[in-house]
């Protein structure tokens, strides 16, 4: 054989090896949005899991966290679809309207999954809750609409009609709607409502202030990824301003707040990652019916409401889920 021709052959003999990787599919890559990692990241890794995916080894997850600034929202959602990416998860009310819109703006449409606590339907983002349609399906916890049961169950300790707040971040774009759906069962009960807005830690601060100054008997705090990360704050600064408080989370009681009714979030941000775990295995988003909550979790901090010098009736805490001593 001649030289030139051998070196031929051993050339395209180390040359097949490269070119057979690079046919190789990609690892394909889950993008995260959201205000808030808390506590929608762990439950992300361990939705995926479930489904085969274990990040780094068969799967890629980006993450984008706005902290609060939700104005930073659009810009990372085309972060995400520039990738590219094979699906995109978007946690929060804020978050998920945005990511369908980015979602869009390619060809074909990028599949997303959702988790927030709104109605998808009413919102425009699906077109039924067991035929979403399109490239968007998700889970719910409907944490917006449980106003009229937050109430009743701050009438174990208000016993006149007057003093009750409720307080959201005006840069959610779904707050209004919360503020409608408790505007609305106070006014059937007869409970006047006070409305108290905070979108950064210094108006937090200001507005439970604002409670104790404007004899607020006991406040709601609205359902919000940004709040979820300052949970703990809200629920020092309740104690320190004697405001009986129920919050959107179990973490909220956990942390010495008075009480929290909600849905388990961790497990709803969960399904959700399953969602996004099937999608990358060919389902289609539009197949996967829309899931919600079948169980509400009430949590009731015992030290928190003797602290607050509050007698918590025995007919309350028996149906409670759980009661911190």
């Amino acid at each position: 054989m001649r030289r030139r021709d051998f070196i031929k052959i051993v050339g395209s003999a180390a040359a097949w090896p490269l070119a057979a990787r690079a046919q190789q599919p990609a690892m394909p890559v889950v993008g995260v949005l959201g205000s808030s990692s808390s506590p929608a990241e762990n439950s992300l890794v361990e939705g995926l899991k479930e489904t085969g995916f274990i990040d780094g080894q068969n799967v890629r997850i980006e993450y984008r966290w706005a902290r609060g600034a939700y104005d930073r929202l659009p810009g990372m959602a085309d972060e995400l679809i520039n990738l590219p990416v094979n699906v995109l998860v978007a946690f929060g009310s804020a978050a998920v309207p945005v990511a369908k819109s980015a979602s869009l703006k390619v060809s074909p449409a990028v599949p997303v999954v959702f988790s927030f606590g709104g109605d998808p339907v009413a919102e425009g983002l699906v077109a039924s809750f067991n035929r979403p349609g399109g490239n968007v399906t998700g889970t719910t916890s409907i944490g917006g609409s449980l106003a009229p049961k937050r109430l009743e169950l701050l009438g174990a300790f208000i016993h006149d009609r007057t003093g009750v707040a409720l307080l959201i971040n005006p840069d959610n774009p779904f707050s209004e709607n919360e503020r409608n759906n408790t505007e609305a069962a106070s006014k059937a009960i007869g409970q006047r409502l006070d409305v108290f807005t905070a979108r950064n830690e210094i108006e937090i601060v200001r507005a439970f202030a604002a409670l104790k100054q404007q004899h607020v008997r006991a406040l709601i705090i609205s359902v919000d990824n940004f709040y979820y990360d300052q949970i703990g704050w809200m629920a020092a600064l309740s104690a320190w301003h004697e405001v009986p408080t129920t919050g959107p989370l179990r973490m909220f009681a956990v942390a010495g707040g008075l009480m929290s009714y909600s849905a388990n979030i961790a497990d709803v941000a969960r399904q959700a990652a399953i969602y996004a775990g099937r999608i990358l295995k060919g389902e289609k988003p539009g197949d996967l019916p829309v899931q919600q909550p079948t169980k509400f979790d009430l949590v009731i901090n015992l030290k928190a409401g003797n602290a607050l010098g509050l007698t918590i009736p025995q007919s309350l805490l028996a149906t409670a889920d759980e009661v911190i001593e």
